[in-house]
C-alpha cells in the first residue's frame, strides 16, 4: 500500500480529460511506455452484455479499498452516429461515493471497437503518476474478438451469466481462453452452478503450457458478501502468481506497447482516409494505400 499525498481529484481529472481529448499528434509525442516507477495493479473486469459488471465492480471495489488507493475506469459504450455516451457507471456505483482514496471515472468508447476507450493506455499511465495502488478497468460488453483488455491488464476477470451456454461457446475461441478468473454473476439464479460445469468443460480442453495459471471459476452474488470476498482472494492468488516470474511482467509490458502503437496507427489512418474526397476513391487502390501512407508519415513527423 502507498503512502502518498492526499489525491488531488481536480488535477486527476484534468489530467485524464485533456488525455482522452488528445490527438494522435500529442499522442505521437507521448513518452513511450517504459513502465513507471510506481505502477498499479490493474484488474479487468469484462463480459457479455448485462451479465452485472457494474454492480459487481461496485462490490469488488469496497472489497478492495483496503489494498490502498483505488481508482475505476468504467468504458461505456458511445454511439456511432453522434458520438455521445450514457455514462452511467457512476450511477450505479453510488454506495462507493465518501472514500477520500477512491476514484470513479466513466469513459465514452468513442472510436475505438475492441471494448476499451480512446487513448485508455495514456489514461491508465495518469493513474499510475497519481500513485493508485490499483485500478478496476470495466469494459464494454464484450463477444468473441473484443479481447484488446487482455494486454492493458494484469488480472483479467471474465463476467457470465446463468444459463448463457450459447454466449460461453461464442466466447470460447476467443477471449474465454484469455481469462484469469471466470465468474458466473447473479448465482442465485437458477442454472448457475450448471453454467460453472460447462465452463470447466471447457477450459479441460483448453491447450495450456506446464506451468500456466488454471483459472478458477467463481459465483458471485451482489447478495452474498463471502462471495465477493472469494472473489478478492483469486484476484490476489493471481497476482501472486504472476509476480513470481519477473518475465510476466516484461511479456506483458511489450504487449502494451505492442497495443499503444498499432491503436495510434490506426486512429491516424481512420482521420487521413475521412479527410479524402469522394472522387479520391475512385483512383487506383494503390494509388490511395500511398497517399494515405504518406498523409499518416507527414503527420507523425516531429
Amino acid at each position: 500500500m502507498s503512502t502518498t499525498l492526499p489525491l488531488d481529484r481536480w488535477a486527476l481529472s484534468r489530467a485524464l480529460t485533456r488525455m482522452a481529448n488528445a490527438s494522435t499528434a500529442e499522442l505521437a509525442r507521448s513518452a513511450p511506455c517504459a513502465g513507471p516507477a510506481h505502477a498499479a495493479h490493474r484488474i479487468g473486469v469484462t463480459g457479455a452484455p448485462g451479465a452485472g459488471k457494474s454492480t459487481l465492480v461496485g462490490h469488488l471495489a469496497l472489497e478492495r479499498l483496503a489494498h490502498g488507493r483505488l481508482g475505476v475506469l468504467a468504458v461505456d459504450p458511445s454511439s456511432p452516429k453522434s458520438g455521445g455516451a450514457i455514462l452511467g457507471d457512476r450511477v450505479r456505483m453510488d454506495d462507493l461515493a465518501g472514500s477520500t482514496e477512491l476514484y470513479i471515472r466513466s469513459l465514452g468508447s468513442r472510436r475505438t471497437s475492441d471494448g476499451l476507450a480512446d487513448n485508455l493506455p495514456e489514461m491508465l499511465d495518469i493513474m499510475d503518476a497519481f500513485r493508485f495502488d490499483e485500478v478496476v478497468l470495466e469494459t464494454v460488453g464484450v463477444g468473441q474478438a473484443e479481447h484488446a483488455v487482455r494486454a492493458q491488464v494484469d488480472t483479467l476477470v471474465l463476467v457470465l451469466l446463468p444459463e448463457s451456454g450459447d454466449t460461453v461457446q461464442a466466447m470460447k475461441a476467443g477471449i474465454m481462453e484469455m481469462a484469469d478468473i471466470f465468474v458466473v454473476n447473479k448465482s442465485d439464479l437458477p442454472g448457475a452452478q450448471r453454467m460453472a460445469t460447462d465452463i470447466q468443460r471447457i477450459a479441460a480442453v483448453t491447450q495450456r503450457p506446464e506451468g500456466a495459471w488454471r483459472a478458477p471459476i467463481l459465483l458471485t452474488s451482489a447478495s452474498q458478501p463471502a462471495s465477493i470476498r472469494a472473489l478478492s482472494d483469486a484476484i490476489d492468488q493471481h497476482r501472486t502468481w504472476r509476480n513470481a516470474d519477473p518475465r510476466r511482467r516484461q511479456h506483458l509490458r511489450a504487449q502494451r506497447a505492442r497495443y499503444r502503437l498499432r491503436r495510434l496507427l490506426e486512429m491516424r489512418v481512420a482521420e487521413a482516409i475521412a479527410l479524402q474526397a469522394d472522387d479520391f476513391f475512385d483512383t487506383p487502390r494503390e494509388q490511395q494505400l500511398a497517399a494515405v501512407l504518406n498523409t499518416v508519415r507527414v503527420a507523425l513527423e516531429p
